[in-house]
């Protein structure tokens, strides 16, 4: 390979300390091709790095400028979609906001809910009544139609 000629054979810990990082940082960059390496017959990696090549070449204060650029990078990205996430989780809110005030309460029926209070009618006819005698048979009792339950006046009865 004319590439490896111009550049120095390293191990993974040798590389590492070249570029100022970690092992792992090495392998996953030989894992995702970023580096030119090979694996002798021992199993052991070799990273191929370039003496003059401005990806390596550590910035003055010791860092190498290529990972400085790709960290700012993914850094850029990553705020990008915080925000977009911020936003999504803000329109989201305030669209259930919305439809929890346009959705009715989900209360029993008034007249099942609502505790038993007699009506003038049926406290006038039962002052009328004497004791030991049945209720008016002409229906003007109790059972008038305001004062059926509400399954009564759908299902009938």
């Amino acid at each position: 390979m004319t590439s490896q000629q111009t550049s120095r054979r390293l191990t993974v810990q040798e590389a590492a300390e070249v570029l100022g990082t970690s092992v792992d940082a090495v392998r996953m960059r030989v894992r995702r091709g970023s580096l030119l390496s090979e694996k002798d017959p021992d199993g052991r990696v070799y990273v191929y790095l370039n003496d003059d090549s401005s990806k390596t070449r550590p910035r003055p204060d010791g860092e190498p400028t290529a990972l400085i650029s790709a960290k700012d990078e993914t850094i850029a990205v990553l705020r990008e979609q915080l925000e977009a996430e911020r936003d999504a989780h803000r329109e989201a809110r305030r669209i259930i906001a919305g439809l929890v005030q346009r959705v009715p309460a989900l209360d029993a029926p008034a007249e099942a809910s609502a505790p038993y209070q007699p009506n003038e009618t049926a406290t006038e006819d039962a002052a009328n009544v004497t004791p030991g005698t049945a209720p008016p048979a002409d229906g003007s009792g109790a059972q008038n139609g305001s004062q059926r339950s509400w399954w009564r006046r759908v299902f009938g009865g």
